[in-house]
């Protein structure tokens, strides 16, 4: 192991520029703040549509609504059962949750941290009315899988795509799945307006609903307070919608960048000994990789929170892992399922692991030079040898 040299001024992020001070002063100079009145939401739509090769884009104001608007979209309604990781964001949840739907967690493959297409086909009751695949820290899903899965089932899928913008499988970009798709451009994420969301939809129906339930079931011409459908204000605004079209022009190079990366930093982890970092699935041949993410089993989550604190004592912008959706209050709040944490834990190893010994470091690191992948690994085995 390379011994540590020291350096670790990782890019800072957001990163921003001249496009994005351009953009705030084109929204600004328009005259109209509103995406009804405004070109910069349209603009953005488009470009985002077209980047990833979906028939249509909607943005909407963060990445939990876009889950819950995509899943109204398709018509889930209380009492139905969406499946979800039982490793993910809670937002994947509570999308479903806040519609009164039961979210029904299923195990993760402890290498890909990936929903397991296996447990997902030995959750499907009569209930379910979708599955939710969340392409972990931007590496896609087992969408060959999951496919099949959704062709026997009659099952659709909707894509949790916050961690994958610009992600590909096998040459197939997320919007080009046929599927609903649901990003966010929180500020932490591969690209950002400090909040928003999109909506990826496959054809103008969903899309056409899509507008209508982001907009209040208001069309857009309307002058006279027609409320076609129930909704709510998901609607994106013209400054921040200004900032992400800078943001998606910048992505392709910061991917590129951060491809180069992790295949350093994680044969760099798995030598350290203790270390397990996230695997990779060659069939995913574009990833974004939204998080570095590594495991040390063993660990209580105790241990691991200790490892965590050292890390960032050290200098580096590590997190603990997601909890387990059914290891937090808030799933509780709004569920009812037939099971109790524990006996959902029991069905769920994997994701018992992953909560408890799982870590990940900023993806900003992962934009820094190649030295300094060096530099990680060297602070990690320290850190760890030191538990």
């Amino acid at each position: 192991m390379t011994e540590f040299a020291g350096n670790l001024d990782f890019p800072s992020w957001p990163q921003y520029g001249d496009a994005e001070r351009t953009g705030l002063i084109r929204a600004l100079e328009q005259g109209q703040w509103w995406r009804m009145d405004g070109r910069e939401v349209d603009t953005f739509e488009a470009e985002f549509a077209d980047y990833h090769g979906s028939a249509h884009a909607l943005a909407v104001t963060n990445g939990t609504h876009a889950l819950e608007l995509a899943l109204e979209v398709m018509g889930v309604r209380g009492g139905d059962e969406v499946i979800v990781p039982a490793f993910t964001f809670i937002s994947s949840s509570q999308a479903a949750q806040r519609l009164g739907a039961v979210a029904v967690p299923v195990d993760v493959d402890l290498d890909t941290y990936n929903i397991d297409p296996a447990r997902a086909a030995q959750a499907i009751t009569e209930r379910t009315k979708a599955i939710m695949p969340v392409h972990m820290a931007g590496l896609v899903a087992d969408m060959d899988a999951l496919g099949k899965l959704s062709a026997d089932s009659g099952v659709p899928l909707v894509q949790d795509a916050a961690h994958a913008h610009g992600a590909r499988w096998r040459g197939t970009r997320i919007g080009e799945f046929g599927t609903i798709a649901a990003l966010s451009f929180q500020n932490g994420k591969l690209m950002t307006a400090g909040e928003g969301g999109a909506v990826l939809f496959p054809d103008a129906e969903s899309y056409e609903l899509g507008f209508l339930r982001h907009s209040c079931g208001r069309p857009r011409e309307d002058r006279t307070y027609r409320h076609r459908t129930s909704g709510s204000n998901f609607r994106l605004n013209e400054f921040s919608a200004s900032v992400l079209r800078a943001q998606l022009a910048r992505l392709d190079g910061q991917i590129d960048t951060r491809e180069e990366r992790w295949p350093v930093l994680s044969r760099l982890l798995a030598d350290i000994p203790g270390v397990v970092p996230q695997q990779v699935d060659d069939r995913a041949d574009r990833n974004p990789h939204y998080m570095a993410m590594f495991r040390v089993p063993g660990l209580t989550e105790e241990r691991r929170n200790a490892l965590v604190d050292d890390l960032i004592a050290r200098g580096l912008p590590a997190f603990a892992a997601f909890r387990a959706v059914y290891r937090t209050d808030a799933f509780w709040e709004h569920s009812s399922p037939d099971e109790t944490a524990e006996e959902i834990a029991l069905r769920c190893p994997n994701s018992e692991l992953i909560n408890s010994e799982g870590i990940w470091l900023h993806h900003r690191t992962l934009l820094g030079t190649e030295r300094q992948m060096h530099d990680i690994a060297a602070v990690v085995a320290e850190a760890v040898a030191h538990l």
